[in-house]
Order: C-alpha cells, then sequence, then structure tokens
C-alpha cells in the first residue's frame, strides 16, 4: 500500500502484529502523547475488514476484535485523563519538539470551549484531537465519572463504529478488490474534521485581527 510509509500501512501492521499490536496501537492514540501520529481510523477499518468472513483471516471473530478495540480504547483515554491531572500543566509548558507541539493542546483546548464534555465523544473522530482531549480533560478537572461516562461511550461509537463498518464494507466485492481505496477514503473522511476546525480558527483569528486594528 503505497500511500502509507511501510511501517504506519495498517495491513502490515496487523498480518504482522495481530489483535495485541491493534490493541496497543489504539490504546496509545486514545491517551498517550506519543500516539497522534498513528493511523487509527484506518487501522479500525483494516481491522474490521481482515476480521470480515472474506477478509484474509488474520485476526479472531470480528466480536473479539470489537470488544478488544473498545477495552483499548476506554483504557487509553482513562490513562490519559489520570495523566492530565498529574502532569498536565507541566505538559502544556513545554517547548515544542519534533514529537510534541503545544499547539496541539491549545487545538483540543479550543475543542472543549466548543463542545463542553461531549468533546470527549467527538474528540474520537478528529486524529490528534483524540489523543489529547483525555490529558485536557485532566488538566480541566473535569469530574472523573463524567469524563468515563463520555469515554465508553466515545470508544463504543469510534471503536465499534469504524471496526464494524470494515467488517461489513469487507463482505461487498467491490470493497474487497479496492481495499487499498476505501481505506484512502476513511482517511480523508478523518480529516475532514481537522480541516473544518483549522479554517474556522484562521477564520475567528483574522476576525479578531481585524477588530483589534484601530480606527482611522
Amino acid at each position: 500500500m503505497v500511500a502509507f510509509a511501510s511501517w504506519l500501512d495498517p495491513v502490515l501492521l496487523i498480518e504482522h502484529g495481530g489483535l495485541a499490536l491493534l490493541a496497543a496501537i489504539v490504546f496509545a492514540e486514545s491517551g498517550l502523547l506519543i500516539g497522534f501520529f498513528l493511523p487509527g481510523d484506518s487501522l479500525l477499518f483494516i481491522a474490521g475488514f481482515l476480521a470480515s468472513a472474506t477478509g484474509r483471516g488474520t485476526l479472531p471473530p470480528i466480536a473479539l476484535v470489537v470488544a478488544t478495540v473498545i477495552a483499548a480504547a476506554i483504557a487509553g483515554d482513562q490513562v490519559g485523563f489520570l495523566l492530565g491531572r498529574r502532569a498536565g500543566v507541566s505538559l502544556a509548558r513545554r517547548p515544542r519538539t519534533r514529537l510534541f507541539d503545544p499547539r496541539n493542546i491549545e487545538r483540543t483546548e479550543r475543542f472543549f470551549e466548543r463542545h463542553g464534555p461531549k468533546t470527549i465523544v467527538l474528540a474520537r473522530f478528529v486524529p490528534i484531537v483524540r489523543t489529547f482531549a483525555p490529558i485536557v480533560a485532566g488538566v480541566g478537572s473535569m469530574r472523573y465519572r463524567t469524563f468515563t461516562t463520555y469515554n465508553i461511550a466515545g470508544a463504543v461509537l469510534w471503536g465499534g463504529g469504524v471496526t464494524m463498518a470494515g467488517y461489513y464494507l469487507g463482505n461487498i466485492d467491490l470493497v474487497r478488490r479496492h481495499v487499498e481505496m476505501a481505506t484512502m477514503m476513511v482517511v480523508m473522511l478523518s480529516l475532514v474534521p481537522v480541516t473544518v476546525e483549522f479554517i474556522r480558527h484562521r477564520r475567528a483569528s483574522r476576525a479578531a485581527s481585524l477588530q483589534a486594528v484601530p480606527e482611522a
């Protein structure tokens, strides 16, 4: 699959690492700072495809795959929340590095300002934001029970939904013969919320700049 770097190719990752690696990647992308670059959406789609009856048979039955993905997603966010509570402020003040950009936390904070606690669910479907959302929730001292409720809901909708989409589409002959194209479409769809958020931020910044200009 030429569209992905070989070591981030979802098919290769699952074929070589199986269910254990799938769970580890979902866990890392859900709540660890180092997981923001991992192929979450495309990986879940491919996992569902490979678990389908007409797939390659490299994964166990779909029920076990979905249960594992949901459990890993919930656990990842819970760890991210606790990380935010204990070290969130210091993380936000860290200088920019190749693996950490403070602007990702700022972007997530704006997401929280717009959507409130629902961010925990909505962020599941937004790359990068889903990695930092539980950390920002921890920094913001969201009630643990509230966070856990939204965390479980988001994990079920994202982990179960995207994986099952791959599973059912994997039984369609056209998709089965063009899985690379289907995967790229999933990736492109996952980037839509990021693009919309970027455009909104640019417009808001431009409007603020115009308001700050003193009248002649």
